[in-house]
């Protein structure tokens, strides 16, 4: 489905256990470093109420939900960006991502080996994003060296980005991630950088069941550390979305109900990194089907019709649109098509979270 995202932090913080509840993939668990060497791949259903409520209306045959990738991706440690600990591979496998889940380990268990002897959020968070940012700077001063060749031949053109790659290295030297400047979209020239410290980050604060309600010091940690960084970081418990993971489906939500909860962590990782990555939903119901599809915010129709077939983008004519909330109101398509609620939108016309969409085209 394109989207992807990495699950990352140092060993023993509950990386595999998280994604192993998030897909039911079956990735190897242990108490010891590198256990997971290439990454663990899986396919993740997005939670959507929204095209329940469709389905229950229009009974299609076959109903279909939008997905996420997610990667679980080895533990890195201090001196990865030299290669320790199988570092360069490790970092290479979190450039292929678009967005990071950071586990970082908040609960105690001395049958659980801490790579640094204890548990420290902040000292851990540091590690990790360190070598991120030291990896960076290394990408950084190679283009640079590079950009500036260039200029000293008189090739104007590398002026700008001269300019850039040095504004960049310099915020990198004062262990400011990428992603707080954008300079991932600086230039068109250097979007190949593919910047580790440019990608959205989703700091996940692993805790024990006792302390899931009630919280404690290291999640605070987190939080703070996450609101500096301009990220987002939400509580889970790793241990119990295992079980619940383990549970059939028509239970899971009476199993939550009765620990007072709402929706699972997981459930809340999904839509967060969702949320992180600026995605939005929109349906389509032709024929047997009715599906929801993922683009990013700001994409317009032909694009959007582009996911579906390429087809359709080549040959775009119009785009009827109707949205999840009138179709609600009025209970049918053809009642929002009495009240005039389907509209006609062309070429520029920007898809909206909740559209219900019929592509017109021909080629």
């Amino acid at each position: 489905m394109g989207f992807r995202c990495g699950i990352i932090g140092l060993p023993n913080v509950g990386k595999s256990t998280i994604f192993n509840a998030l897909t039911a993939a079956g990735a190897q668990v242990a108490n010891y470093p590198f256990c997971t060497i290439d990454p663990n791949v899986g396919i993740v259903r997005v939670p959507d109420a929204r095209l329940d409520r469709i389905a229950a209306v229009v009974n299609p045959p076959k109903k279909t939900c939008t997905t996420m990738e997610f990667f679980d991706i080895a533990g890195l440690v201090k001196g990865a960006s030299r290669g320790e600990g199988l570092g360069n591979k490790f970092l290479g496998h979190i450039r292929d991502v678009e967005a990071l889940v950071h586990i970082v380990r908040c609960f105690e268990n001395p049958d659980v080996v801490h790579v640094s002897g204890e548990v420290d959020p902040a000292g851990d968070i540091e590690i990790v994003n360190t070598e991120l940012l030291l990896a960076d700077l290394e990408t950084v001063e190679r283009r640079l060296e590079k950009s500036e060749k260039l200029l000293r031949q008189g090739d104007k053109s590398a002026v700008k980005e001269v300019q850039v790659l040095q504004q960049i290295k310099d915020q990198l030297g004062r262990g400011v991630p990428a992603r707080i400047g954008g300079w991932d979209n600086a230039l068109e020239s250097l979007k190949d950088l593919n910047l580790l410290t440019a990608k959205r980050v989703l700091y996940v604060a692993n805790v024990s069941e006792n302390v899931l309600k009630s919280g404690n010091g290291y999640i605070r940690k987190v939080e703070e550390y996450a609101s500096r960084e301009q990220a987002r970081s939400i509580v889970i418990c790793g241990d119990l979305e295992a079980e619940i993971a383990e549970l059939p489906e028509e239970e899971r939500k009476a199993f939550l109900e009765g620990l007072g909860l709402k929706e699972s962590g997981l459930e809340k990782l999904i839509r967060t990194g969702y949320e992180l990555l600026g995605l939005i939903t929109f349906y389509t119901t032709v024929g047997p089907e009715l599906r929801a599809w993922t683009v990013r915010q700001g994409t317009r129709a032909p694009v959007a019709a582009g996911k579906i077939h390429s087809d359709m983008e080549r040959g775009f004519i119009r785009a009827e649109v109707l949205h999840y909330t009138d179709f609600i109101r009025t209970g049918s398509l053809a009642a929002a098509r009495d009240e005039g609620l389907i509209r006609s939108e062309g070429k520029e016309y920007i898809i909206q979270d909740g559209d219900i969409v019929l592509f017109r085209f021909n080629v």
